[in-house]
């Protein structure tokens, strides 16, 4: 049985680098109001869900990798079809559920990102950039589907997105095992970090939306081993590492 010797923590900031749209809940849809909300926390702020950030990850790295699906037992795999579960980084960065025998948890934790209020709501840090929003922390933007034939526009609704320069404190923990497979496993998460600065994050991302950046100024590499939580000793910092 693999043994747990510690944990290393990346973080940093995400910055949105265009309109950001996560989607959330709605209740009720007001006249005239927002068609597809963010999500946001209780307090109406808005936040990235760690379930987001990690779903993307694994799908950039299982893309890589060829991945059709992420089981076999999806429907429209065929036989001979490159799953998930053919490709071990996968399977041990990111578990899998399976069957007792063949269950695998996930060596990443991906924390909520939630907004940096301070720089948001300083117009002397932000210079001002978010001034002019109609809403508190969002911006609502008019979505359109064209009819090629008519040029018509059909279906016009608002969405609602985070905007431009807006930046959020994410938290990534990677449980070490004593398998030695620790700068592997770490190299393929700062490489699927940098796939996603040339992709996007949460819905609409052909129409522009959802590109980000990991700005490497704030970036943080720690690590803490199970004697250091012995001794209730801090992070300490990571070297050896590259960077993003």
């Amino acid at each position: 049985m693999q043994k747990l010797i510690g944990k290393v923590r990346l973080s940093g900031r995400i910055k949105a680098e265009t309109g950001l749209h996560i989607g959330g809940s709605k209740t009720a849809l007001d006249i005239g109001g927002i068609d597809l909300n963010v999500i946001k926390t209780p307090g109406g702020v808005p936040f990235i869900p760690g379930s987001s950030l990690k779903g993307k990850l694994r799908s950039i790295l299982a893309r890589e990798h060829g991945s059709m699906a992420i089981s076999k037992k999806e429907k429209g795999v065929r036989d001979g079809d490159t799953t998930d579960e053919d490709i071990p980084i996968i399977i041990e960065l990111f578990g899998n559920a399976g069957d007792k025998k063949d269950a695998c948890p996930s060596r990443i934790i991906v924390r909520d990102a939630f907004l940096d209020k301070e720089f948001f709501n300083d117009p002397v840090k932000n210079e001002g950039i978010f001034s002019e929003l109609e809403m508190d922390y969002t911006e609502s933007k008019w979505e359109n589907t064209i009819l090629r034939k008519t040029g018509t526009a059909i279906n016009p609704r608002p969405v609602e997105r985070v905007p431009v320069g807006t930046k959020f404190d994410f938290e990534i923990i990677y449980n070490v095992f004593n398998d030695d497979k620790k700068k592997l496993h770490l190299n393929e998460i700062i490489k699927a970090l940098r796939i996603l600065e040339d992709d996007y994050l949460g819905g609409l991302g052909s129409r522009g939306y959802g590109k980000i950046s990991f700005p490497r100024e704030f970036m943080q590499y720690s690590y803490k081993s199970i004697e250091n939580y012995k001794n209730g000793d801090d992070w300490q910092e990571l070297t050896g590492i590259e960077t993003l």
